[in-house]
């Protein structure tokens, strides 16, 4: 069986590269960058050098191809949506003309509403596309990532968060690596065809003060959490950089949920995940607060996500 696994230096990527290593597999794996594969990791996979956003490079990169995870990359651009629509029209037309048997698509809760959550709406295109296409689908419609706070040390090292989204509201909150188990489960397993949605919870929905009483007991700092108006978050955005267009795209996925959505998939046994946020702070988070931050902040840090598909890391 040959695999094609894109974004896979990426927080979910990478695992699910080292899934199918483990289950024998020699993935072929898509990325802008080979250099930045790990020595060990480079030397037993297929490395292709492409760009997600050329169409004629992704079918040439995935012939002969019998199962593809692919993540939209990550956009910086001006016009989001416009950046979502052209990885779309790579993934379609390289499942097209290779005749790619099965897709795992990284998605996101949200993508279900088709339409005004900001981001999520590009996720939601490549979702029907696919399922325009006829191929053998599983969207996975991922929770919040753990790792989306870790473009927030800055906040964290100050002890305080800010969001715009109900303090007191639960929502879904995941490990990557639960979702790159997932992901893999599905790509080597023959017992599937057609389309699936397939939700990734992790292992309770939390809301945002409870997300920092968690943290604050597994770093050992206090960290606070407040909500901040819409206009002061999208003059903050302004101010890092961010195009019109960008800010709305980022500030839509949180104001596009927020009011009368619930989820599609209900949690189940099926959707719900073993790693806990207290977990994964403690082993993984801790360390990165106490560093000096010598860096200068990064603008994609202050998105108030509501997707989980942010990937960073090619």
């Amino acid at each position: 069986m040959q695999i094609a696994v894109t974004t896979p230096t990426g927080n979910v990527g990478r695992h699910v590269v080292a899934t199918l290593l483990r289950a024998g597999i020699r993935p072929r794996v898509l990325l802008r960058e080979p250099d930045r594969l790990a020595p060990d990791i480079r030397e037993e996979v297929d490395a292709v050098r492409v760009d997600q956003y050329d169409a004629d490079a992704v079918v040439a990169a995935t012939k002969a191809v019998d199962a593809l995870f692919w993540v939209d990359p990550t956009t910086g651009g001006e016009d989001p949506l416009a950046d979502y629509a052209r990885a779309t029209e790579s993934v379609v037309r390289a499942v097209t003309a290779n005749r790619i048997g099965r897709v795992v698509f990284q998605s996101s809760v949200g993508a279900e509403k088709r339409h005004g959550a900001g981001e999520i709406d590009g996720l939601a295109h490549t979702e029907t596309a696919l399922d325009d296409t006829g191929v053998d689908v599983t969207h996975l419609r991922c929770g919040y990532f753990f790792t989306n706070l870790e473009l927030q040390l800055d906040a964290l090292r100050a002890g305080l968060l800010q969001v715009i989204l109900p303090l007191d509201r639960p929502m879904a909150w995941v490990a990557p690596r639960d979702i790159a188990e997932v992901a893999a489960t599905r790509l080597l397993s023959p017992d599937w065809s057609g389309r699936h949605v397939q939700a990734v919870h992790g292992p309770t929905d939390l809301t945002w003060r409870q997300v920092a009483e968690i943290l604050t007991a597994a770093t050992g700092r206090r960290i606070d959490v407040e909500r901040v108006t819409d206009d002061a978050m999208r003059d903050l955005l302004h101010r890092a950089g961010m195009t019109d267009a960008l800010v709305e795209a980022v500030l839509g996925m949180s104001t596009g949920l927020r009011k009368n959505f619930e989820p599609e998939q209900p949690r189940t046994v099926r959707t719900t995940t073993p790693t806990t946020l207290a977990a994964w702070a403690h082993d993984h988070l801790k360390h990165r607060i106490d560093e000096t931050a010598d860096a200068p902040a990064d603008p994609a840090a202050l998105r108030p996500a509501a997707r989980g598909g942010e990937d960073p890391g090619r």
